[in-house]
Parts: C-alpha cells; structure tokens; sequence
C-alpha cells in the first residue's frame, strides 16, 4: 500500500496549526473545485486529495494516528525498506470509515467514499472504534442523513429559489442557490433524524433535478436554442429578438444570415456556482419561409431568380 504525505498534499509544515491548515484547504479547494474546472478530471481527482488530507490533519485523533504511523514508515524508509515489506497490519484492519467533506452548501458527491484505499485502511477501524466508544460512554446511535429528490425548474436554477420541508414534526425552509445542476446536492447540516440520547442530528441532502425547458438546452453553464428569423431579416440583415432566462434581448444579425448559423451572447447563461460569473448564451437561427406567396409575390420570385441564373429548369 502506498503511503500518503497529506501534508504535503495541502502545502503546510507538520507543525502547522489548525488556522493554517484550515487557510491551505480553503485556497486549494476553490482552486481546485469541479464547479470550477468543469470536465477536468485531473482537477477532480486532485480536490478529492485535498479533501481527504484535510479530513485526516482538520482531526486531532486522525491526525495522532497518522503522526504516529508518518513517524514509523520513515524509519522504516530510513533502515533501506520498501513500502511493500512494511508491516501496515497494526495500523489498519477496520471496516470503511470517515465523513464525506463537503465545500460549502453544494457538492457533487464523488462515487463510492470518496476516499483513498489508505485512507479506508488506516481509519475504517477508527471510526468503528469511535462509535464503540460513544456508546460505551452512555450515547446513542448517531443521528441519520435524509436524502431527497427536488426537482426544479431551469429558471429556478438561474435565479435560486427555496422549498419548504417539513421533517421530524419541523417545518424547514431549504435555500437552493443559483446555479444549480442534476445532480447537485444541497446540504442542511445537523437537520436530519436525531439520533439516541445525547446524540446529534444527521443531515438533509436534496438530490436535485432540473427539469428540462421547452427553449433551451443547458450544456454545463451554457444554454443552447434556436431562434426564428423570417427569410427578409435574413437576407437583408437587422435585429432579432433572442430569449434569454432574464427577459429577451435584441441581436443585430449581419445581411445574408444563413440558417443554421450560431450567435454567441457572452455572460447570457447560467450563473456559475460560487461565482459572480456566468455561462454563455448560443442562438442559432432558423430562417422560416413564408407559409403562402401571391401571384405577384411569386413573379418577383421568379424575376429574382433570373437576376441570379437560378431559374428552375
């Protein structure tokens, strides 16, 4: 098994106190952080670490445990051994443990723990310990986490919006930020089943989902439609009206717009999370045909395309 420096995954001295370490997570977290480096799986995996070191340094106990096991494989490294031939037996041999780390109100939860397979070795046995010790020590079971599907509509992850929940006999308002996704979850801490006597409460996660909209597609941050344009603008160029999610807009199209062809309106999509930026809005024209021609609109027509050789055969 491989051995894991979280200090140096977070940037911090093994003395570091728990402000600095706190300071060190929060930086490389918004750097680092999916929302903000949308399909970068690089960046994914290395948020995950961040996460996991800070669980382990952010603990007294995990971080005892992991000093004391630091101390003992670099003496180990010290004597000419590999990390194969050291003895891992006193140090792990527990089930899977640890809490989920959440950055802020909203996180998409990775799959499975979200944990290293050293870090499940090392800590799965103190975390059973743990919840041995509580109820030895007169506690009971720990609170339970509720999780329940929310569905939203696109304009209510543009704005933000909120529900009302009642749980456990309490009537709970839920704040859901913009810029929400299917997918996000939305964590309400210590508001969950209680536990047994003297033990806290879990917490809510709303799984949320966005309903799909009848105007537009949403890519990431970006919003995708299509907008009419009758064949005259088209052909002789002027301003269309395009939908965006905060009222519609004007776009002056260029003369000879042919259909298909895909406008850009910067920082007309979805907000993006934690940020005061947003996504982009993309139009892409349809030219629409006039339903009927009368004879002497179809004359011209026909005058037109001799002009341009096109007369058909």
């Amino acid at each position: 098994m491989e051995y894991k420096d979280y200090y140096k995954t977070l940037g911090v001295d093994k003395g570091a106190d728990e402000k600095e370490i706190k300071k060190a997570y929060r930086r490389l977290a918004r750097q680092f952080h999916p929302d903000m480096n949308p399909g970068d799986k690089a960046a994914e995996a290395r948020f995950k670490e961040i996460n996991e070191a800070n669980e382990v340094l952010s603990d007294a106990e995990k971080r005892r445990k992991y000093d004391e096991l630091g101390q003992n494989y670099q003496r180990w490294q010290q004597t000419g051994g590999q990390s194969g031939g050291f003895d891992w037996n006193q140090w792990t041999g527990g089930r899977p443990g640890g809490t989920r780390v959440d950055y802020g109100d909203i996180n998409d939860l990775f799959g499975g723990s979200g944990f290293s397979d050293f870090f499940e070795a090392i800590f799965g046995s103190m975390a059973a310990g743990a919840a041995g010790r509580e109820r030895a020590g007169g506690m009971g079971a720990a609170g339970r986490d509720l999780e329940q599907e929310v569905e939203i509509t696109l304009e209510e992850a543009f704005s933000g919006t909120q529900r009302l929940m009642e749980v456990d006999g309490r009537r709970l308002e839920v704040k859901i930020p913009a810029g929400v996704k299917t997918g996000s979850k939305v964590r309400m801490a210590g508001e969950g089943l209680p536990g047994g006597r003297n033990a806290g409460r879990g917490d809510i996660y709303l799984l949320i989902k966005v309903l799909p909209h009848a105007t537009f597609e949403r890519r990431g941050d970006d919003l995708h439609c299509e907008v009419p344009v009758d064949l005259f603008a088209a052909l002789l160029g002027g301003e269309v009206r395009v939908p965006t999610l905060a009222g519609p807009m004007a776009l002056r199209i260029p003369a000879a717009t042919q259909s298909g062809r895909v406008f850009r309106l910067s920082g007309q999509g979805m907000p993006k999370l934690r940020s005061e930026a947003r996504g982009d809005l993309y139009a892409k024209v349809r030219v629409m045909l006039p339903d009927k021609l009368t004879e002497r609109e179809q004359q011209l027509v026909r005058d037109w395309a001799k002009l341009r050789d096109a007369v058909p055969g």
